[in-house]
Parts: C-alpha cells; structure tokens; sequence
C-alpha cells in the first residue's frame, strides 16, 4: 500500500491529521487524564496500562503496523496554530475486495469539544478514504444517548441506519449503538434517527 513508503499526514484548515509518535506521550497522557470524566462514559474501560509509557508505545507500534499493512489509520489531531493535541480519530477495520469499506471512531479532549474541530477531521478523513484510499463505505456507531456525536455524524454526511443490540463494551458493559454510515456516491437523501 502506497501509505507505508510515504508519511501520512492530511491538512485540514486548522489541524495537521498523523499518526501518533512516541514523543506524543506526555500530551496524549495528559489530555486523557484532564478528560477521564468526559470521556470514560463513551469509552471501552480503560486498561491497567492506558495511561503508561509503555501502554503508549505498544500504540504507537501498534499504528505504525496498521498504517503499512494497510489495515487502519490511526490519527492524531495535532493544531497547527500551537501544535496542541486535541484528540484522535481512526479509520480502523480497513476492508478490500468487495466491501471497500472501514469504521470510523473518535474522541477529542474536554478542552477541545464543540469547536469544530472534529466536524474538521472527519470531513478531511472520509475524503481521504474515498479519493485516496478509494473505498466505497465508511461506517460508524455511537451510543443511543450521545447526542452530541450522533449530531457530529449527521453533519459530517453520514446517514442513521439501524440499531445493533449489545454492540460494544463501553465502560464495562455491552451496549447496544446506533449504526451510521456515509457513501461514496449516496443517493439515500436524509433517513430519521430512530
């Protein structure tokens, strides 16, 4: 894949997308712990290691193989103004073949909610992964109750599809989310949110 013999970065307005570095530790450990409250509730439960040197490093391995192999993109939102971390987004799931398709995920530091920075990334991202990556279908889910990232999804061009009962473990439990996706070329017009 084109992806592991140059370095990906995507621009935004206000944001450089990459993937983390080991040097990205302290900031990414620090805007976790400022967001531990804000965060958690959205979150699979964290590991005894989360916020570690070394839980970090197996990360940052961890994307460096999924960017070459092709299999995800894990994404810092570095801003350029200041190059503050504000959050991450991923691409993860990466199918060939007949499905041409990934799912998305995200979370941004309580500092950085609500200033468009993520409507930012994920419309820079979703472009990325149609005109770049050619994929036909990006996915996305979120908890029935999270209306602040339902909103996001909705604005970014994504499109509500269903349920999925007991779909992810989310601060220890399994939980059942809404099922979003956006379309290469969609014709669907707008669908209501159950």
């Amino acid at each position: 894949m084109l992806l592991a013999r140059r370095k990906l970065r995507i621009e935004t307005e206000r944001m450089t997308l990459r993937p983390p570095v080991h040097s990205d530790f302290r900031a990414w450990s620090a805007l976790r712990l400022n967001s531990i409250d804000y965060l958690t509730p959205w979150e699979p439960s964290w590991s005894s290691d989360h916020l570690t040197r070394k839980g970090f490093t197996n990360r940052v391995y961890w994307a460096q193989r999924s960017v070459s192999g092709g299999t995800a993109l894990p994404l810092f939102l570095v801003r350029r103004s200041d190059n503050a971390l504000l959050g991450a987004i991923t691409l993860d799931n990466l199918r060939r073949g007949p499905a041409q398709a990934g799912t998305l995920g995200y979370w941004t530091g309580q500092a950085f909610a609500r200033q468009g920075f993520m409507r930012e990334a994920i419309q820079a991202l979703v472009h990325h992964a149609f005109n770049r990556l050619d994929l036909s279908r990006i996915e996305a889910a979120c908890l029935p109750e999270n209306a602040a990232s339902r909103g996001l999804l909705e604005k970014t061009g994504f499109k509500y599809e269903g349920v999925a009962q007991s779909y992810l473990q989310i601060n220890g439990r399994w939980r059942t989310h809404v099922l979003y996706a956006a379309l290469r070329s969609d014709r669907r017009g707008k669908t209501d949110a159950g």
